[in-house]
Formats: C-alpha cells, sequence, structure tokens
C-alpha cells in the first residue's frame, strides 16, 4: 500500500482505542454524507467516500486493524498471506459500494450482473514452538470443514427428488425492492426472502446434510510458517475455508499463530532473552560457559570476565530470531545472575571464612593509608 493513503482513523475522526460501536457509528455518519447518490454532480464524493469506506474495511476486521497498527498501510500485507495489501480481500470497490449501501439503506443499488458470494472463511489458532518460529517449518493440521454430501451429490434434494427453482426471484436468489429512502424512491436489490439466496426451494431434505448439501469432514491441509514469525500474526491459506454456495468459490482458511512459552528464552521482537545463573567463584574469576539456542542440539560459547556483577549483560550477534522480510537477524543478550550459596561444606565456610578475613584485612590497609 502506498504510504500516500491516510491513516484510517483520521479518515473517520475516532481514536486509536475507539471500540467497535464507535468506528461504525463514525462511518454510518461519514457514509451517508458522502455517499455518491446524495452528492449528484459532485465528482469528488465517490472518492470522498471510497476512502470512507477503505478505512471502516480496515478497521472494522480485528486482523486489519492489528496489522495496520503494528505496521501501518504495510501490514496489511501480512495478514491473509499474500492479499498484497487489499484491505478488500480482492473485492472490486463496486462491491464495496454495494455491500455498504446496503448497510446503510436495507439493501444493494441494483445490478445487472452478480458476482457468486464466496465461502466462509475458517479460522484457527496454531501454537508454535522458539524453534519452529526461528527456523520456519511446514505443519500439517486437522480441521473439520464442510464437503460435498455424498449422498444427494450437493443437490440437498433426498433421493427420488430434486429441487424446483425459485418463483419469487427465478433461480436468480436475488429480487429487486422499491425501498424510500431519505434521497427517494430507489430501486434496491437484496437477497431473497422465499429460497434465502439459494435460487432453489427444496421440498424433500436429503436425510444426511438435511437440504443443505454440505457434511462436514475432518480434512488434513498444509501451512507453511515463515521464518521469523511471531505470536499475533494471521497466515491465509487460500481455497481451504468453506465451499461457496451453488458452485462459488471457497473461502480461504485463517491461521492465527500464537508462539508457546520457552523453559530458558524470551521474545523482544527479534531479540532473544535469556537468564543464565552462575556462581560467585565464575563471576570473580571468570570463566567459559555455553548457552542454549534456538538451533536444536547447538550451544554458544560465553566467555564470562573476572569481576563480572549480577544483571551483567552479554550480547551474541545473529543468534536472535531472523527478521521476517529476510534481512538479518536479531541478538541473543544473556542476562548474568550471580547465585549466592545457601548451603556450604565444612571446607567452603573454611574458605569463605579465610576470604572473608583478607578482604577484611585489605579494607582496613586501605583505610590506614588514608588516614
Amino acid at each position: 500500500m502506498s504510504s500516500s493513503k491516510r491513516d484510517p482513523y483520521e479518515v473517520l475522526g475516532v481514536q486509536r482505542n475507539a471500540n467497535q460501536d464507535e468506528i461504525k457509528k463514525a462511518y454510518r455518519k461519514l457514509a451517508r454524507v458522502n455517499h455518491p447518490d446524495a452528492n449528484p454532480g459532485d465528482e469528488g464524493a465517490e472518492k470522498r467516500f471510497k476512502e470512507v469506506s477503505e478505512s471502516y474495511s480496515v478497521l472494522s476486521d480485528p486482523d486489519q486493524r492489528a496489522a495496520y497498527d503494528r505496521l501501518g498501510w504495510g501490514g496489511l500485507g501480512h495478514t491473509a498471506g499474500g492479499t498484497g495489501g487489499d484491505p478488500f480481500g480482492g473485492a472490486g470497490v463496486g462491491d464495496i459500494f454495494g455491500s455498504i449501501f446496503s448497510d446503510l439503506f436495507g439493501g444493494g443499488r441494483s445490478s445487472r450482473t452478480h458476482r457468486p458470494v464466496r465461502g466462509r472463511d475458517l479460522r484457527i489458532t496454531l501454537p508454535i514452538t522458539f524453534e519452529e518460529a526461528a527456523a520456519g517449518i511446514e505443519k500439517e493440521i486437522e480441521i473439520k470443514k464442510n464437503i460435498t454430501c455424498n449422498v444427494c451429490n450437493g443437490s440437498g434434494a433426498a433421493a427420488g427428488t430434486a429441487p424446483r427453482r425459485c418463483s419469487t426471484c427465478g433461480g436468480s436468489g436475488r429480487e429487486r425492492v422499491q425501498q424510500r429512502t431519505p434521497f427517494g424512491m430507489m430501486v434496491n436489490e437484496t437477497t431473497c426472502r422465499q429460497c434465502r439466496g439459494a435460487g432453489v426451494i427444496i421440498d424433500s431434505p436429503c436425510n444426511q446434510c438435511r437440504g443443505s448439501g454440505m457434511v462436514k469432514r475432518p480434512r488434513k491441509v498444509k501451512v507453511s510458517i515463515p521464518a521469523g514469525i511471531d505470536g499475533g500474526y494471521t497466515l491465509r491459506v487460500s481455497g481451504e475455508g468453506e465451499p461457496g454456495p451453488r458452485g462459488a468459490p471457497p473461502g480461504d482458511l485463517l491461521v492465527n499463530i500464537t508462539l508457546k512459552e520457552h523453559k530458558y528464552f524470551q521474545r523482544e521482537d527479534n531479540e532473544l532473552i535469556l537468564e543464565k545463573k552462575i556462581n560467585i567463584a565464575q563471576a570473580v574469576l571468570g570463566d567459559t560457559i555455553f548457552v542454549p539456542t534456538l538451533v536444536k542440539g547447538q550451544k554458544a560459547k560465553v566467555g564470562i570476565k573476572a569481576g563480572t556483577q549480577n544483571g551483567a549483560i552479554y550480547r551474541l550477534k545473529g543468534k536472535g530470531f531472523p527478521n521476517l522480510q529476510g534481512f538479518g537477524k536479531g541478538d541473543m543478550h544473556i542476562i548474568m545472575r550471580v547465585v549466592t550459596p545457601t548451603k556450604l561444606s565444612s571446607r567452603e565456610k573454611e574458605m569463605f571464612t579465610e576470604m572473608k578475613e583478607l578482604w577484611k584485612n585489605k579494607k582496613g590497609k586501605k583505610k590506614s593509608k588514608s588516614s
């Protein structure tokens, strides 16, 4: 998306923490004022109306809104795994105008042609590990979705019967209704009330699918998870949603990614945080230790400097998460936690007692010199 686009919050005149009721109220008000039918002869009305509609399309969808809040217009490409940042999800401007007009006035503007309504999107949550997020992975998951009924072959009618064409809409699934609006009489095209948009009437429904033509069955789907992904992203698997009615295209499968908690690590963007316990001797004298990494079976060497204090941070460059866009990797930050022993052997007590006396004498000598 071009960076020249205005902020949708600014377009609708709402705060960034506005709830859905506030967003919808602002949209309805602006859509009525700027609708082309309410502004005959005003060439800028359609442009303003499209901007209002586009802003509402983004802010009314939780995934689109979260993506915009994270990365602006450019972030809309993260949701839907390839919508190209199109906030209308591939729908044309005319389709958006029709749906918005229907929302405002109870019906869509009349149209000579009607596109079939695509199937419903399915949504699932997929937890992944830190290691899977860092490396990228293809996972096979099982979902339950509707498929064509094998008894009626999708017709919805019982054996020996067939659906009949709806007499109200003539099989189109749409009917034209005249309606009085603040702008005068308008002819709107709406879903047929008799057949509910199916175009046919089923007098004897199939016993297995109960007239829907669909039955729910398990299906395995492969999901490609890119390296560097974080929790909160949504991946789109095209065509793996519910089948569309009357042969229309299917919807998509939306996979919400969550990140499982790790035994050792924490994540901050692409940076990896690790707290490592070391003993007093290691902190005082220095040491070489090995710490886990996000690569299974691999450990990284860390040289602890003599005199390391509690809370000191060591950095391992390039040991964090890869950038989702493929630009390098983050770092690993190791926070040293010096552990004070609580149980000592007799020999250890002797040693610490001796060190205590040495340090005390050393401190006393420094005072005498200064005096």
